[in-house]
């Protein structure tokens, strides 16, 4: 998260101490489940690109807190989402966690019910029907779905509003000058951290942990290395307002180009269409809370999405993004290995924050100036529950 629009000319920082969320938020199972209910499950929530379901009858599952649902290509190449639940007695319909349908049907491997791939009831195999009993009535639960930019995102919530476009971030950054749609997948990392989700997302938001934690990445990123994330984090900015040294302005080490080992980009093409401004910033982040955020870089680009496994677990998946081109001529080594460092490195001091927290004497922590966009992400996270919670 950055600055809101209107603000970038000031600092950025809060004037006095705010407190975070409580330290049960972070463990305890009943505000893990006002999280699914508030937030997770009444969101845009990623869940795999277009290219991952590219053949028609191609299906995959995922599971949201409780909910599984099934995303799927029908026979004419759209794309649909359902629960994965049968309208009989509620079994789960698909089993495998993606693969791709024998016939243009879903048939329930409990009582063989199947469903047209639009979801509509086609054939119940019982030898008589009850009165009354109508097939148009039982379709499968729909879920709501929306294509962004190659990426394929769902909303659990009935009557859902929006579109995935609509729910980013307006402060984030914008990426239409690279070319998503087109870029194939490189690198896939999965990992299990041991956190609450909102842990991740703190840290997401600030930079004070980088000195400490992200040295490779500090020197790659100098203002990092000032535990800034942008030149009007700093108190003192207007004394360095005319100075365009990466410390102070952002950007990446003179001579770097992209985030890799070395700071080299791979040796394939870059990007043709981006901006000299964004070709110094050297990444920008486009964000869409709760599951998701993505990094564009001169070469390549990075997602990252976030499933919750419990008060103190969630899911990682990153994905590494290349031209086809780039990946046909390119060695992408350098360029993965140090998003990955930077990805565990953020993931094991995700971890110590967490265990930290079952202390009965902290009740909450305080933030500093630097944190304001934890400030934000606080408020974003009560503004949701309180949303939802029952009027006196």
């Amino acid at each position: 998260m950055q600055p809101i629009a209107g603000e970038r000319d000031r600092y950025n920082g809060l004037t006095r101490a705010e407190s975070t969320l409580p330290s049960s938020a972070y463990w305890d199972i009943e505000t893990y489940q006002r999280d699914l209910d508030a937030i997770w499950y009444r969101s845009w929530l990623l869940v795999c690109r277009e290219a991952d379901l590219a053949q028609p009858l191609s299906f995959r599952t995922f599971r949201i807190g409780t909910q599984e649902i099934v995303v799927l290509r029908d026979e004419t190449g759209e794309l649909r989402a359902f629960h994965n639940t049968c309208r009989h007695r509620g079994s789960q319909l698909c089993q495998e966690s993606e693969g791709r349908l024998k016939a243009r049907l879903i048939t329930c491997p409990y009582h063989a019910w199947s469903y047209s791939l639009r979801g509509e009831l086609v054939r119940v195999p019982s030898k008589a029907l009850p009165d009354g009993f109508d097939k148009a009535d039982h379709p499968l639960y729909r879920v709501a779905l929306s294509v962004w930019r190659g990426f394929v995102f769902v909303n659990l919530q009935e009557d859902a509003a929006g579109s995935a476009e609509t729910s980013f971030d307006p402060a984030s950054g914008g990426l239409a000058n690279w070319p998503l749609e087109t870029l194939v997948t490189g690198h896939v990392l999965r990992k299990v951290m041991n956190c609450n989700w909102k842990i991740f997302w703190e840290n997401f938001n600030e930079c004070l942990h980088c000195p400490g934690v992200h040295k490779d990445l500090s020197r790659l990123v100098p203002i990092y290395g000032r535990g800034l994330m942008g030149r009007h984090d700093d108190p003192e900015w207007s004394r360095h307002a005319d100075n365009d040294a990466p410390e102070f302005s952002g950007g990446l080490r003179a001579g770097a180009q992209t985030w890799s080992r070395d700071g080299q980009a791979h040796g394939g093409p870059v990007f043709g269409g981006l901006t000299p401004a964004e070709r110094a910033a050297g990444q920008t982040y486009a964000t869409n809370l709760p599951s998701m955020f993505v990094v564009g870089h001169v070469d390549y680009v990075r997602t990252v999405r976030l499933v919750p496994l419990g008060p103190e677990q969630t899911e990682l998946v990153a994905e590494w993004l290349f031209a086809p081109e780039a990946l046909d001529a390119t060695d992408i080594d350098n360029i993965v290995a140090f998003g990955k460092q930077v990805l565990e490195e953020d993931a094991a001091v995700c971890e110590v924050n967490q265990k930290g927290l079952r202390s009965m004497r902290h009740v909450a922590g305080v933030l500093m100036p630097e944190e304001y966009d934890l400030f934000r992400f606080h408020n974003w996270v009560r503004e949701r529950h309180a949303a939802v919670s029952p009027k006196p």
